[in-house]
Protein backbone atom coordinates (compact mmCIF):
# COMPACT_ATOMS: atom_id res chain seq x y z
CA UNK A 1 0.00 0.00 0.00
CA UNK A 2 1.48 3.21 -0.99
CA UNK A 3 1.38 6.21 1.17
CA UNK A 4 2.20 9.53 0.74
CA UNK A 5 4.16 11.44 4.18
CA UNK A 6 3.45 14.82 4.98
CA UNK A 7 5.26 16.98 7.03
CA UNK A 8 6.10 20.61 8.01
CA UNK A 9 2.67 21.30 9.75
CA UNK A 10 3.39 23.43 13.18
CA UNK A 11 1.29 26.31 15.58
CA UNK A 12 2.61 29.34 14.02
CA UNK A 13 1.77 32.97 14.56
CA UNK A 14 -0.61 34.89 12.16
CA UNK A 15 1.76 36.02 9.70
CA UNK A 16 4.21 33.35 9.68
CA UNK A 17 5.72 30.93 7.16
CA UNK A 18 5.44 27.63 6.86
CA UNK A 19 6.90 24.86 4.28
CA UNK A 20 4.85 21.93 3.53
CA UNK A 21 6.69 19.15 2.42
CA UNK A 22 5.30 15.88 0.46
CA UNK A 23 7.38 12.61 0.06
CA UNK A 24 6.62 9.31 -0.95
CA UNK A 25 8.54 6.46 0.11
CA UNK A 26 7.39 3.79 -2.18
CA UNK A 27 6.54 5.97 -5.67
CA UNK A 28 8.12 8.07 -7.88
CA UNK A 29 6.05 11.14 -7.25
CA UNK A 30 7.10 12.68 -10.37
CA UNK A 31 5.12 10.17 -12.40
CA UNK A 32 1.83 12.09 -10.66
CA UNK A 33 0.71 15.17 -10.81
CA UNK A 34 0.30 15.90 -7.06
CA UNK A 35 -1.90 18.05 -5.43
CA UNK A 36 -2.36 19.62 -2.00
CA UNK A 37 -5.63 19.63 0.32
CA UNK A 38 -6.75 21.20 3.48
CA UNK A 39 -9.78 20.39 5.70
CA UNK A 40 -10.07 22.48 8.48
CA UNK A 41 -12.23 21.56 11.51
CA UNK A 42 -16.04 20.67 10.62
CA UNK A 43 -15.97 21.03 7.00
CA UNK A 44 -15.05 19.13 4.30
CA UNK A 45 -11.89 18.57 2.53
CA UNK A 46 -11.00 21.23 -0.36
CA UNK A 47 -7.75 21.63 -3.13
CA UNK A 48 -5.13 24.51 -2.47
CA UNK A 49 -2.63 24.07 -5.14
CA UNK A 50 -1.90 20.48 -7.55
CA UNK A 51 1.51 20.69 -10.06
CA UNK A 52 1.41 18.36 -13.02
CA UNK A 53 3.85 16.22 -13.95
CA UNK A 54 5.11 18.81 -16.40
CA UNK A 55 5.18 21.59 -13.88
CA UNK A 56 1.81 23.23 -14.75
CA UNK A 57 0.59 24.82 -11.40
CA UNK A 58 -3.25 25.43 -10.38
CA UNK A 59 -4.12 27.13 -7.71
CA UNK A 60 -7.72 26.89 -5.89
CA UNK A 61 -6.80 28.35 -2.38
CA UNK A 62 -4.60 32.01 -1.91
CA UNK A 63 -2.96 31.91 -4.66
CA UNK A 64 -0.86 34.69 -4.01
CA UNK A 65 0.18 33.65 -0.42
CA UNK A 66 0.75 29.78 -1.03
CA UNK A 67 3.47 28.34 -3.75
CA UNK A 68 3.81 24.78 -4.82
CA UNK A 69 7.09 23.38 -6.14
CA UNK A 70 8.47 19.83 -7.03
CA UNK A 71 12.00 18.49 -6.63
CA UNK A 72 12.34 15.93 -8.59
CA UNK A 73 15.76 14.83 -7.14
CA UNK A 74 14.45 14.35 -3.60
CA UNK A 75 11.35 12.73 -4.92
CA UNK A 76 9.29 15.58 -2.78
CA UNK A 77 6.52 18.02 -3.63
CA UNK A 78 7.04 21.30 -1.01
CA UNK A 79 4.08 23.91 -0.58
CA UNK A 80 5.42 27.48 0.68
CA UNK A 81 2.71 29.36 2.74
CA UNK A 82 3.41 32.72 3.93
CA UNK A 83 1.77 35.69 5.36
CA UNK A 84 -0.72 32.91 7.25
CA UNK A 85 -4.11 33.26 8.35
CA UNK A 86 -5.88 31.97 11.14
CA UNK A 87 -8.30 30.98 8.45
CA UNK A 88 -5.68 28.48 6.79
CA UNK A 89 -5.61 26.47 9.86
CA UNK A 90 -6.48 22.33 8.81
CA UNK A 91 -4.93 19.77 8.10
CA UNK A 92 -3.12 20.04 5.30
CA UNK A 93 -2.75 16.63 2.95
CA UNK A 94 -1.22 15.77 -0.35
CA UNK A 95 -2.56 12.72 -2.90
CA UNK A 96 -1.04 11.62 -6.14
CA UNK A 97 -2.91 11.27 -9.30
CA UNK A 98 -2.83 11.15 -13.46
CA UNK A 99 -3.81 14.80 -13.42
CA UNK A 100 -4.62 18.10 -11.60
CA UNK A 101 -7.46 18.44 -10.33
CA UNK A 102 -9.43 20.76 -6.87
CA UNK A 103 -11.85 17.85 -6.07
CA UNK A 104 -10.77 15.16 -3.94
CA UNK A 105 -12.19 12.36 -6.13
CA UNK A 106 -9.64 10.08 -7.93
CA UNK A 107 -6.71 11.02 -6.52
CA UNK A 108 -5.10 7.47 -6.02
CA UNK A 109 -2.50 8.07 -3.04
CA UNK A 110 -2.73 10.11 0.12
CA UNK A 111 -0.77 11.04 3.13
CA UNK A 112 -2.03 11.01 6.64
CA UNK A 113 -1.62 14.75 6.38
CA UNK A 114 -0.07 17.25 8.54
CA UNK A 115 -2.12 20.01 11.07
CA UNK A 116 -1.19 23.65 10.46
CA UNK A 117 -2.45 26.05 13.40
CA UNK A 118 -2.41 29.48 13.14
CA UNK A 119 -3.21 31.23 16.05
CA UNK A 120 -1.71 33.84 18.42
Amino acid sequence: QVQLVESGGALVQPGGSLRLSCAAPGIALYNYAIGWFRQAPGKEREGVSCIGKSGEIYHYYAKDRFTISRDNAKNMVALQMNDLKPEDTGRYFCAARVRCSGYDLFYEYWGQGTQVTVSS
